[in-house]
């Protein structure tokens, strides 16, 4: 038979296992097993060891704090209108969540984000917990939706931001 030679295909044969339960011997079902030669295959693909691919470093611009300014306004009115809607949640304390949750998202507008691929997670959950140790009503609903929107609105507005001119 040729395929008894092939060092990649060898004839199907019966394998006995041991029955746990009733101490007796059973075949397994035949099968088909493929191998690869070793390193035979390899050898020819690769007459070179593969290299590191240098990866290029991308550089973030500066934070802008025109662009903190501006944007820390625009998120202060909408994120006071999405928590008027939960009236019953905040009650008299809707004003002090929406400005708890402002400044800081201005501190990290003015301090670290730097355009598209810079909006990082830390300031809604430090949202979150500053919210929670005032012991303000809705810190979980408030982080939430002042990520919603920054992931809906921040980088876009960066954008157009830097393609007016207010540089």
């Amino acid at each position: 038979m040729a395929t008894l030679h092939n060092p990649i295909l060898r004839p199907p044969t019966a394998v006995p296992a041991i029955n746990l339960n009733s101490g007796g011997i059973i075949l397994r079902t035949p099968c088909l097993i493929l191998r690869t030669p070793p390193l035979l295959i390899a050898a020819k693909t690769f007459c070179t060891p593969p290299r590191a691919i240098a990866t290029q470093k991308h550089v973030y611009p500066d934070p802008s704090p025109e662009f903190a300014a501006a944007e820390t306004e625009k998120f202060r009115d909408e994120l006071l209108k999405k928590l008027s809607k939960e009236r019953d949640t905040y009650g008299n304390e809707l004003q002090t969540v929406v400005n708890v949750c402002a400044e800081i998202f201005s501190e990290f507008l003015r301090k670290d984000y730097g355009g598209p691929g810079t909006l990082l997670i830390e300031p809604f959950t430090d949202m979150m917990v500053a919210l929670k140790e005032k012991n303000l009503p809705g810190a979980p609903l408030a982080a939430r939706a002042s990520l919603l929107w920054a992931q809906n609105y921040v980088d876009q507005d960066w954008k157009d931001w830097n393609s007016e001119s207010h540089e």
